[in-house]
């Protein structure tokens, strides 16, 4: 199988000997390489951040990260005869870490730091890192927990037009001027601080700097998506926007639960990924797509046995919401979480092991006004010891240990 992307993990993303690592999204960044419909290829990662978190005891790299070029991607990948209209269909056939680094680390951010789903209970810059053996993982920093990760690229995606670009900028700083101090923000406006922009340079590369969009949320065209069943054997419908595609892909995940939600909140890693690509001509006409889409693989832990938090629509202090989804959302984490605490996880840890082990959640109800009822579901043998109620009440059973922390 052909290699079209390596990376130095030696060397810092800037200084790679070919413009292979994007951080934006931008129309004008010329392809790295190009692959035919029908071919076969793979391409290589760094972690999200480049690189910059350490296989330590210390949370300080989290604390201290930077963020502005975030996240580090490869590519573009340009297919032959792919132009605006069509769809490539790109199929994950393999992925995997490198041998020589076999772990993997979830961090919990501040509020300063972009924050997590529940940042507003959860203010401490926290990390756990993961170890790697074959498709199981665990941590120092989280005990008497093990289970099988769902090894996926949270980011996966085509280059926007120059229309599409302008629409995302548009639309994201509408939001944010609704309320322009807030932190975290609402969006993230494009920045043109430590932008890594392939092959442009000179005046195209300033251009873009200033325009290219963050690669932060998902958008129509793929990109951050984060779910966790893109894994091996799934494949995806790319919309294409420019000639040739684009396709860029990174972020890549050996676990996740639904959400992600401590922000850093899969089990992140650098690795490879073994993609195979055709050619849907007039793709999105002939089927009405404006969005990507997938179908999952096969591949996913045989978890069979699940115990269910459920949240609705009222706030902590009573204060009843209508259907609001992601509000129940959090109080059925939340409730998850302090179950959790009852065996001697912290509340750090229990946050994290929602984030990173193959949780799922479900929109249960949005029809029931005025709760939505969101379930979120936690495998039972993920744990070395039963979580089930009974009668006798829960016991400690973690073993000492934490998560960790910034100092």
């Amino acid at each position: 199988m052909r290699k079209v992307i390596s990376v130095d993990r030696k060397r810092l993303p800037t200084e790679q000997d070919e413009a292979v690592i994007v951080n934006r999204w931008h129309p004008d960044i010329p392809m790295i390489a190009e692959v035919k419909p029908g071919e076969s290829f793979r391409v290589e990662c760094f972690d999200w951040t480049g690189g910059q978190i350490n296989n330590d005891d210390s949370a300080n790299d989290i604390r201290d990260v930077n963020l502005a070029p975030c996240h580090h991607l490869s590519g573009p990948v340009g297919v032959t005869g792919a132009e605006p209209g069509d769809i490539i269909v790109v199929d994950i056939l393999d992925i995997g870490v490198f041998d020589d680094e076999r772990w993997g680390y979830t961090g919990i951010f501040s509020k300063e730091k972009f924050g997590g789903f529940l940042t507003d209970y959860f203010h401490k810059t926290a990390k756990a890192v993961w170890d790697f053996n074959g498709i199981f993982a665990t941590s120092r920093h989280i005990p008497n927990l093990r289970f099988a990760g769902l090894t996926h690229p949270g980011i996966v995606g085509c280059l926007p037009s120059h229309e599409l670009l302008k629409r995302w900028n548009d639309r994201e700083a509408a939001l944010i001027a609704t309320d322009p101090k807030r932190v975290p923000p609402l969006a993230l406006p494009p920045n043109p601080q430590d932008v890594i922009l392939g092959k442009l340079k000179g005046a195209a590369l300033e251009q873009a700097a200033r325009e290219g969009a963050r690669t932060v949320p998902p958008r129509e065209h793929g990109g951050n998506c984060d779910i966790k069943n893109l894994c091996r054997g799934s494949r995806i419908y790319l919309p294409v926007y420019v000639k040739g595609g684009g396709i860029v892909v990174g972020d890549l995940h050996f676990s996740q639960g639904d959400g992600e939600i401590t922000f850093c909140g899969a089990i992140e890693m650098s690795g490879w990924v073994d993609m195979h690509v055709d050619l849907i001509k007039g793709g999105c006409n002939k089927y009405g797509i404006g969005q990507a889409m997938f179908q999952p693989g096969p591949v996913d832990p045989n978890y069979s046995d699940y115990l269910v938090f459920e949240g609705i629509s009222v706030e902590d202090d009573g204060t009843q919401r209508y259907l609001d989804v992601t509000l129940a959302y959090k109080q059925a984490c939340m409730n998850a979480v302090n179950y959790l605490k009852k065996f001697g996880y912290s509340g750090e840890q229990a946050y994290t092991i929602l984030s990173c082990a193959p949780v799922e959640g479900h929109v249960s109800s949005v029809v029931d006004i005025p709760n939505a009822c969101v379930a979120v579901q936690i495998p039972t043998a993920i744990f070395d010891f039963d979580i089930r109620p009974n009668a006798k009440g829960p016991s400690r059973q973690v073993k000492t240990s934490d998560l960790a922390f910034e100092t």
